[in-house]
């Protein structure tokens, strides 16, 4: 039982390390991104940051130092004065490309969670194998509990990723419709081709006379 503890431990410090090496490269990429925002004079906005990042939401709500980042970034934005708001200005409601753009982020992540989770599961199901002769029924008991948990988990991840690929579909369907719908009323805004030939030539006789001289 003490070999198998022995061998655990530095698979632990090492998942450990690996984890925090991911996320102090992740709050560089914050930092970085809040860079290039202030530099190019957008404002800064946690869907802003992270798409530019490469970082989930979920983190920069979950993880202090990123949170702390936003908030001192946010804060220390120049107020802008840009005089009455327009109509546009008003509606806050995300266009179909950013909630395309934003389920499509929430689909990479749920792939990348569900790979996790499938990842650690096989690595249970080879520790039980490897060592199901050394352990006790209580340990085996254990673990078999969290073999079902993260069963439950990765059905409950596979589901969402249904979910969030029918909205993502969705999203691309209504962007499509209002595409063609923005080039329908441009093409009914744009005057006839008669009507441009017409104001060209001379309506009356003294102004033709007059264009001929």
């Amino acid at each position: 039982m003490s070999v198998t503890i022995e061998r655990s431990e530095p698979r632990t410090a090492a998942a450990l390390a690996a984890r925090r090496r991911n996320t102090q490269a992740a709050l560089d990429r914050i930092h970085d991104a809040i860079t290039r925002l202030r530099r190019e004079k957008t404002p800064v906005s946690v869907a802003a940051v992270a798409r530019r990042a490469a970082v989930s939401r979920t983190f920069l709500y979950t993880n202090p130092d990123a949170k702390t980042a936003i908030a001192q970034a946010v804060t220390q934005e120049p107020q802008r004065d840009n005089g009455p708001a327009s109509p546009s200005d008003e509606r806050q409601e995300p266009t179909w490309r950013e909630r395309a753009l934003n389920a499509e982020e929430a689909l990479k992540a749920a792939n990348a969670e569900i790979l996790n989770q499938r990842s650690r599961l096989g690595e249970l199901l080879g520790r039980i194998r490897d060592l199901e002769s050394h352990w006790t029924p209580d340990a085996i008991q254990r673990v078999t509990t969290e073999n079902t948990t993260l069963k439950q988990r990765l059905q409950q991840l596979t589901n969402d990723h249904r979910t969030l690929d029918e909205r993502l579909q969705a999203s691309r369907s209504n962007l499509r419709f209002q595409d063609r719908r923005i080039a329908d009323l441009e093409t009914q805004l744009a005057p006839p081709e008669h009507m441009v030939d017409a104001s060209r030539r001379p309506s009356t006789p003294t102004e033709r006379h007059a264009e001929s001289r």
